[in-house]
């Protein structure tokens, strides 16, 4: 499945390319702010019609992408970052922007995965929803998740590449370890939308059970990545590599 590509001679889309009207902030929305080592996200707790209708990431995925966080070693270079004054609120804000921004885009990444996971493993789809509702609903994940991930690699990554080693590009395990995330579930999601095209077209019957299949195989790699991206872009890590002016200028 090729990725959606933007011709050099056009301007730089925003990552509201992905229609805003669509992605409204979840009660599951994190701001991340650091204190020391310690990361506190604060969040407000979801209501019982939000939680039946976005079931939580599967259990399996939680705890391992849980382990794998409490596995992470510090590396010499955040060893040798300097220990820097407290922010003020407002300058807190300031470099936290990016954070925020990417996160609302992740709240929506994660509402519909936890909509066509939470079918799979309820083995009924949510309340009132057509089959082909259903199905298109997964392929508009598909589609704006590529378009998500271009837009991120070909203009906003770059940029931040300049001053941030988590956001090089490279050959093989040369790349930052986000760039390789970023394959791990295109692979996915190239396999999930071979599914939904078949079931789309009639040439086979959808099956929760075989769509579960297609997503397990990936849940771990892009829930670590959808928290992970957004703390690398949290005012306490941004504040190490740029000034409050330089944040503004990134585009996003």
């Amino acid at each position: 499945m090729p990725r959606p590509s933007f011709g050099k001679n056009r301007s730089i889309p925003s990552l509201n390319a992905i229609s805003l009207s669509r992605i409204a902030p979840t009660s599951s929305s994190r701001t991340f702010r650091t204190f020391g080592s310690q990361n506190i996200a604060m969040a407000s707790e979801p209501s019982s019609s939000e939680s039946a209708t976005n079931p939580p990431c599967p259990p399996d995925t939680a705890e391992t992408t849980q382990k794998a966080q409490s596995d992470e070693t510090t590396t010499p270079e955040q060893s040798a970052k300097p220990k820097l004054p407290p922010l003020t609120d407002h300058e807190f804000r300031q470099y936290n922007r990016l954070a925020e921004h990417m996160d609302l885009f992740h709240n929506h990444f994660r509402s519909t995965w936890n909509m066509l996971w939470g079918a799979c493993t309820s083995g009924k789809r949510p309340g009132g929803m057509s089959l082909k509702a259903f199905i298109g609903a997964g392929l508009q994940f598909v589609q704006q998740l590529e378009m998500h991930h271009n837009i991120e690699e070909t203009y906003i990554f770059p940029v931040l590449a300049k001053k941030m080693p988590e956001f090089r590009s490279g050959k093989g395990n040369g790349a930052a370890e986000l760039l390789r995330q970023h394959k791990e579930i295109h692979r996915g999601l190239e396999t999930l939308q071979e599914y939904l095209r078949k079931c789309k077209s009639g040439e086979t019957e959808l099956e929760l059970r075989v769509l579960k299949t297609k997503l397990e195989g990936w849940g771990t790699v892009l829930w670590t990545h959808l928290d992970q991206e957004v703390e690398t872009l949290g005012a306490e890590n941004m504040r190490q590599y740029w000034t409050v002016d330089e944040i503004r200028r990134i585009p996003m």
